[in-house]
């Protein structure tokens, strides 16, 4: 991973950035996710969640978490690498790894954001949406960005390898079957 000035270590490096842009009277934004292969949707609702406000604060769920929540063949892309992708997108000012160990809503209580950005899947629970409002100023709920999600893409070049593989394997088949009938 190449060092940025975007990429936060650890939470206690983010406090002292964090005051001073609230002492500038800079709105902070927070929005959270795995951000596995980025693609348009993730660019899109970056730059929303960053127009809710003036800094953009991007959690990024650790490998670890990221395996718990979508299965063993995720993450595709390593932690350091989405890490690092994210810094290149102009809508992110700042992200910071979130560790699977950590309770429920610890970079959201750390932060205190003015305006927390999810997506509709995330909050579609109204206990949880109540929950995490006590944290924040705001709780803003977005639509998906694209026709196609991060999981759908990895199902589309599964399913583009599984008929590769079947015309393969029924070619030798039949080729093996001639071989006997001679």
């Amino acid at each position: 991973m190449l060092p940025s000035p975007k990429i936060i270590n650890n939470l206690e490096d983010l406090e002292p950035i964090l005051t001073k842009h609230r002492q500038a009277g800079r709105k902070i934004v927070l929005t959270q996710g795995s951000w596995d292969m980025v693609h348009v949707g993730h660019a899109r609702y970056l730059a929303e969640a960053k127009a809710q406000g003036d800094l953009l604060v991007v959690g990024v769920d650790s490998d670890e978490k990221v395996k718990r929540r979508k299965g063993p063949g995720r993450p595709v892309v390593p932690e350091a690498e989405r890490l690092e992708m994210l810094t290149h997108l102009s809508a992110v000012d700042y992200v910071i790894l979130k560790n699977a160990a950590w309770p429920k809503f610890t970079l959201v209580k750390m932060l205190k954001p003015d305006v927390l950005v999810a997506t509709k899947d995330t909050y579609s629970d109204s206990a949880k949406l109540v929950a995490v409002k006590s944290f924040c100023g705001q709780v803003v709920v977005l639509n998906p960005m694209a026709t196609t999600s991060t999981s759908a893409k990895i199902r589309l070049v599964q399913l583009g390898a599984a008929k590769k593989i079947e015309t393969k394997l029924l070619k030798a088949i039949q080729d093996v079957l001639e071989e006997y009938k001679t």
